[in-house]
């Protein structure tokens, strides 16, 4: 079964329901969870004053949800509150997770958020994925996957979905990989490969580590650029808080833009890409070092000790940054741009040169630019959230299981 992509984000059911009464019942248990999950422990009263329904119509929505094993009452509100106290309510730390899972080309991850947004369980494998074909990459991808559902069971979580972050082009299907040039896949359909008992999506990792950036950062704006790396680049767009995707779902491969056009090839068939000057390799060969398996760590780790070849390098790499990302700025005008994945540990080195091109080339006023303090672990969370999202956004949509 595979959960289709749409603009809110890649895995939750976040299409709009029918018009009817059961559709209207449905959108008000999506009402209740999202505020007790945002604003909980709460009490029947004052779930019923945040969203504007009655009482009654509150404590029936509210004991469909605790059936369902989605909320649980947590014993009389704090004392001191004018009245008889009302039972507190919280989503439930059992029963659904999200199951979220990145395939990097130098390592694979597996995480189970619960419905709180506490991972719960998270494994990860070191290792070469970039030419390897699919197969024994999602068999091993599937091992993991079953690891990370086993532990999350153990403490009565049962999977209510799985999303794979991929780096590369996903169709609007959600499950196939049209084109990841660092992996070297094509037209590759996940949902063939990987176990059918867990609803699946595919999406891009950027988007995805966007995704985390808006539900987890600390005063994200709903508008903005989000830029990530690791061997390659991709970026994604939020817009009013949804994913800006394109006609084909292809939106925001900066990694691809051209900034010296007559440059290096790069694998994805065009020359002097963003990819070829400020991916971690071309950052480690321009310092003059040998890949590792912490190469964020030796870039930085360099830095910091002073080494003038490998600030060189990553001032070089900012450059080249401000010059693709100016393109988007003045294309899409967003609030802020947003540094995660590799980027965001090597900030302190990248960022000034890439705020001078931005400043220098930017048509409208400076462009504020952020450093996201998710990291790499943005696709990953961002994947695992998704799902949880789409639980709130659709509870009745939800089987029980266990």
């Amino acid at each position: 079964m595979t959960a289709p992509l749409n603009d809110a984000h890649p895995a939750g059911p976040g299409r709009a329901l029918p018009d009817t009464q059961q559709g209207m019942r449905r959108r008000n248990l999506a009402r209740v969870m999202h505020t007790v999950s945002a604003q909980g422990p709460l009490s029947r009263a004052a779930v019923a004053s945040r969203i504007g329904l009655t009482r009654a119509a509150v404590s029936s929505l509210v004991d469909e949800l605790i059936r369902s094993g989605l909320i649980e009452e947590l014993g009389p509100e704090r004392p001191g509150r004018v009245g008889r106290p009302g039972s507190a309510l919280a989503v439930s730390g059992h029963g659904p997770a999200g199951i979220g899972a990145e395939i990097g080309v130098d390592h694979l991850a597996v995480c189970a958020v619960d419905l709180r947004g506490t991972v719960r369980s998270r494994t990860v494998r070191y290792g070469a994925n970039r030419g390897r074909a699919a197969a024994p990459v999602i068999q091993e991808l599937t091992g993991l996957v079953r690891r990370v559902v086993a532990e999350a069971r153990q403490e009565g979580l049962w999977p209510a979905g799985l999303a794979v972050a991929v780096p590369g082009l996903v169709a609007r299907d959600g499950r196939t990989v049209v084109r990841a040039p660092n992996l070297d896949w094509h037209d590759t359909d996940l949902s063939a490969l990987l176990p059918d008992e867990i609803p699946l999506t595919v999406g891009n990792e950027a988007n995805f580590g966007a995704l985390a950036e808006l539900w987890l950062g600390e005063g994200t704006p709903r508008d903005f650029l989000h830029v990530s790396a690791e061997i390659g680049i991709g970026a994604a767009v939020v817009v009013d808080g949804h994913l800006l995707r394109g006609t084909r779902g292809f939106a925001g491969e900066l990694g691809h833009v051209p900034v010296r056009p007559e440059g290096p090839p790069c694998p994805c068939g065009g020359r002097g890409c963003l990819e070829q000057y400020a991916g971690e390799e071309a950052v480690l060969r321009a310092a003059g070092l040998e890949p590792g398996e912490d190469r964020v760590g030796l870039l930085a780790t360099r830095a910091a000790e002073g080494d003038e070849d490998v600030r060189r390098a990553l001032r070089d790499a900012g450059t080249a940054l401000g010059v693709a990302l100016t393109g988007a700025v003045n294309l899409l005008d967003p609030e802020s741009v947003v540094l995660g994945g590799a980027l965001a540990g090597l900030a302190p080195w990248l960022l000034p040169s890439l705020e001078d091109e931005l400043d220098r080339r930017t048509a409208g006023p400076a462009c504020p630019v952020a450093v996201s303090r998710l990291g790499s672990e943005g696709p990953l969370l961002g994947a695992a959230h998704s799902v949880v999202r789409g639980v709130l956004d659709d509870p009745a949509g939800v089987a029980v299981r266990g």
